[in-house]
This record gives structure tokens, C-alpha cells and sequence, in this order.
């Protein structure tokens, strides 16, 4: 898997884009300019494992309440404008160091332009974001619909104007509540521009299924080097975003900073306690930020090909456990020893690569 090369943007000391991190960002739900109830959700988040939160921006009260949240939040803070340009330049007085805006609901382009130049003097970033429910007329008419087509048009459409301006520091989103959508308005964009996305089905809806929806929309994306910034939205406490975005960055290993645990289902064939095993090794490797692939298998038929596969496995059956180590054989176990020797052997690893490691528990070190 190649990445895709963009170019670099900064909000604030947070590099995105290609040779960075794909990174995870989720919004609050508080109202804003309730600031301790804010600031403690995004504490909450960035806990979790944010690394920008956005907030609503939507009434004067909320700009009011910009600079003690960013003196409070230890991670870049994003304002999240629509309908008032007034709103925006605000934000950007306040000190925020990025801007989400539609420039479909923003108002004029003289408005946009007014944000642009704003940003530019406060060496701030900007997100462009164009959304199916709320595109601009004239490409409605021309498409009919929010198609992938009109999403990409609209996009193309201000990144020309804002970069006619002089302005780079920008990324876009192009976003829909239909993952088809979503996959190819951002695959055709990334093939027309080097702009960093943030990624995002929008509305994708209650925790169960909305995870299952942006995983397989957002994984689509990365597994094709697209994305630089990423959110699962999800209906609820914000918090909850957070570690399925991170599992979506695990699954398609563009960002690993914890063991990859992965085992066998359940069958007639399992021959040891595979559900205890399992739930013994995740609580032993809580906070383990070795970017591992461990494989636990249960029963003879597939369990050694696959357990040589991982970065370290074991096949158990029959009371013991054959361990492996980057498809060799090392060692076999009791059965009652598979937990103490799997955890050794993650230390093992860890300690010959923690030097090679660029991002230390944050990029995975696994061929592509």
C-alpha cells in the first residue's frame, strides 16, 4: 500500500499529510460557550486518543468562549463555522489554529475570501468542506443530485479560488451519508489534487452499525494511501468515536499504537480455552504500545500456517501451545504458560525495534 503524496499543512505545531500520520480528530457535543463541560469532554477525548477536537461555533457566545478552551485544550482546537463569516473571523481572532467551513453555506465568495486572507494572517489552516446535503444549487441542477461528480466540483471549484488568493494551507473533506458516494468523490478528487482529505461518512448513525459503515467507507480509502485526517461520527457521546477510529486505522495497518490482537473463531475443532486466553492476554497487554501482530490459534488444522503468519503467534491444541516468531518456530509451551510466554515475546520484540520505531507506538513498522 503506497501512500498518497499531498502536500504538507500545519494547524498550528500538528503536521498533516503525506510522511505524517493519519490522524484522529472528533468533535464535541457540549454547547460551547458552556466551557468547563467543554473542556472536560475534550479532555475525555484526547484521553481516548484525539489528537484535534473540533467545536461548534455557532453563535457569538461560543466565539466568546474560544480562548479559555484553547488555553485548556492540550491539542490543536477546531472551529466548526457555517452560515456567518463573521463567525469565522472571529474563531480565527480568537486564536484557533484551523477553521472548518462550507463555502456552499458560508455566503459570498467575497466572504470566503475575507476567511482566507484571515487565515493567512493568522498563519492558521482551513478545512473545505463540502457535504451532499448541503451543495451549491447550480451543481444541483447540473447533476440532479449530490453525485460523487458535483461533490468533486464543488471541491475543485473553491480550492481554485482560495489558491488564487495564495493560499495552500488547506485541507478538504467531501462527505456523504452514502458510502459509495463517499469512496468515489474521494477517490477521483485525490487523482485531480495534492489537497490532504479528512475522511468521514457523515451521519454514519448509532454506535453498532455506524461503526461498521465508516469502517468499511473509511478503511475502502485507506487501504487505496487516501486520508490524512480521519472521524467516525457516531450518534452519542463523542468518546465513543475515538477507539473505532483507531481500530480502523489498526485493521487496514496505516496507523498501529497497540498489539494487534487476533484469534481464531470458535469451533469444534478449538481445543484450548481460547475466550479466557484471550481476555487474559488483552488485560496483561493493556497499555502495550508495541505495534505487534500476535495471532492466537486453537485447534491443528490452520492453526500453525497461521500462527507463523503474525509478527508473534501460537497454535494451542492438546494441551500446549507452539509459539512462532516472524514464521519460525521458537519454542513450545504448557498451555497454562501460552499468556507468560506471549507477553514475553512482545516484549522481546518491542525491545529489538523500539530504535527503528519513527513514531513510537504510533506508525507500524509492517510491510505494506
Amino acid at each position: 500500500m503506497e501512500r498518497r503524496t499531498t502536500r504538507t499543512v500545519m494547524v498550528g505545531g500538528l503536521a498533516i499529510g503525506s510522511g505524517h500520520p493519519v490522524r484522529v480528530q472528533s468533535m464535541t457535543c457540549t454547547d460551547t460557550d458552556d466551557v468547563a463541560a467543554t473542556v472536560e469532554q475534550a479532555g475525555r477525548l484526547v484521553e481516548a486518543g484525539c489528537e484535534l477536537v473540533r467545536v461548534t461555533v455557532n453563535h457569538d457566545r461560543a466565539a466568546d468562549a474560544l480562548p479559555a478552551i484553547l488555553a485548556e485544550c492540550p491539542v490543536p482546537v477546531v472551529a466548526d463555522v457555517h452560515f456567518s463569516h463573521r463567525l469565522a473571523l472571529r474563531a480565527l481572532d480568537a486564536g484557533v489554529p484551523k477553521v472548518r467551513i462550507n463555502p456552499g453555506n458560508i455566503g459570498s465568495r467575497e466572504r470566503v475570501a475575507e476567511v482566507v486572507r484571515a487565515a493567512m494572517d493568522h498563519g492558521a489552516a482551513l478545512r473545505i468542506g463540502v457535504n451532499s446535503g448541503s451543495l451549491e444549487k447550480d451543481l444541483l441542477e447540473e447533476h440532479g443530485w449530490p453525485s460523487p461528480e458535483a461533490l468533486v466540483a464543488s471541491a475543485l471549484r473553491h480550492c481554485e479560488f482560495v489558491e488564487e488568493l495564495g493560499f495552500t494551507n488547506y485541507v478538504v473533506s467531501l462527505k456523504s451519508t452514502d458510502t459509495r458516494t463517499v469512496l468515489a468523490a474521494n477517490r477521483a478528487f485525490a487523482a485531480a489534487t495534492d489537497v490532504p482529505l479528512h475522511l468521514g461518512v457523515t451521519e454514519a448513525g448509532m454506535p453498532g452499525y455506524g461503526s461498521i459503515k465508516s469502517a468499511v467507507g473509511l478503511g475502502a480509502l485507506l487501504l487505496d494511501g487516501i486520508g490524512d485526517t480521519i472521524r467516525v461520527s457516531l450518534t452519542g457521546d463523542p468518546v465513543a468515536e475515538v477507539p473505532v477510529a483507531w481500530d480502523v486505522l489498526k485493521a487496514t495497518g496505516v496507523r498501529v499504537r497497540e498489539p494487534e490482537l487476533i484469534a481464531c473463531p470458535t469451533c469444534g475443532r478449538i481445543e484450548i480455552d481460547l475466550e479466557k486466553l484471550m481476555a487474559e492476554l488483552a488485560e496483561r497487554l493493556r497499555g502495550e504500545d508495541a505495534p505487534v501482530r500476535i495471532a492466537v490459534l486453537g485447534c491443528v488444522v490452520n492453526g500453525p500456517g497461521e500462527a507463523s503468519e503474525a509478527d508473534i503467534g501460537i497454535a494451542g491444541g492438546g494441551g500446549k501451545g507452539i509459539l512462532y516468531r516472524n514464521g519460525r518456530q521458537v519454542r513450545i509451551v504448557p498451555e497454562s504458560d501460552m499468556v507468560d510466554a506471549l507477553v514475553e515475546e512482545v516484549r522481546a520484540w518491542k525491545a529489538e525495534r523500539t530504535e527503528a520505531f519513527e513514531e513510537p507506538g504510533a506508525v507500524s513498522q509492517r510491510p505494506d
